[in-house]
């Protein structure tokens, strides 16, 4: 009788779970537009799968009356630690991130677009597949709440210190003193989830004129928290 039972309640979490599968499948195919062709829509989705299952059977409808509410956000932080644990930027690769920021503003002074990764790799005398590993890591980072990205680097420790709430203002700060087409990109690329070409669509701008600015607000954020 009990094992009946036990049996019918796993039977319920597992329907419960199946019933918003197609939900975690959106997700992970969302994420994976906004990521480089080298991540795997179909591993994103099976952590998103993994993460749904484990919520589904320790989800107490008592204490939240809406499921997916519960684990929308806890099945997309799966994915995102999913991209973390790849260790996509090395020391060594945050050094030359910074490197490659900075020669394509140098580069855009004098010409109107980005380099290409073979001249990148000519400014920088390094080999165009260690640029092409750091541009696609930068990529991925991309996709990170902005709480993580302030923590690239030697800087990470200097933000440690800050509090939460004191990090929030200081980047509502930052985003008010730039125009609005800028606080725009940040909107929706954060907190919409759009992709660079959906922003690119709506506002009339180049993608990376967009990865431009966002780089920029980084930027920014760091220069105001002495990072």
């Amino acid at each position: 009788m009990i094992g009946a039972y036990t049996q019918d309640i796993k039977h319920k979490e597992d329907e419960l779970a199946l019933q918003y599968l197609p939900a975690v499948k959106a997700m992970a195919f969302r994420l994976k537009e906004r990521l480089p062709s080298s991540i795997d829509y179909m591993d994103l989705s099976a952590i998103g799968t993994e993460e749904l299952i484990k919520l589904a059977r320790r989800y107490d409808e008592k204490l939240n009356d809406s499921f997916w509410g519960y684990a929308k956000k806890r099945v997309y932080g799966a994915m995102l630690d999913y991209l973390r644990s790849l260790d996509i930027l090395s020391r060594a690769s945050r050094k030359l991130v910074k490197a490659i920021d900075y020669a394509i503003e140098e580069y855009r002074l004098t010409h109107e677009e980005e380099p290409t990764d073979e001249e990148l790799a000519e400014i920088l005398d390094e080999s165009i597949d260690k640029v092409h590993d750091a541009r696609i890591a930068s990529t991925i980072y991309m996709v990170m709440p902005l709480h993580d990205q302030l923590h690239i680097g030697d800087e990470g420790a200097a933000l440690a210190k800050i509090e939460k709430e004191q990090l929030i203002n200081v980047i509502q700060k930052v985003l008010g003193e730039f125009a609005q087409r800028e606080q725009l990109i940040i909107q929706f690329y954060y907190f919409e989830e759009l992709t660079l070409k959906e922003i690119s669509e709506i506002l009339n701008i180049t993608e990376s004129r967009i990865s431009q600015i966002h780089k920029s607000v980084i930027h920014k954020i760091k220069e105001s928290v002495g990072a």
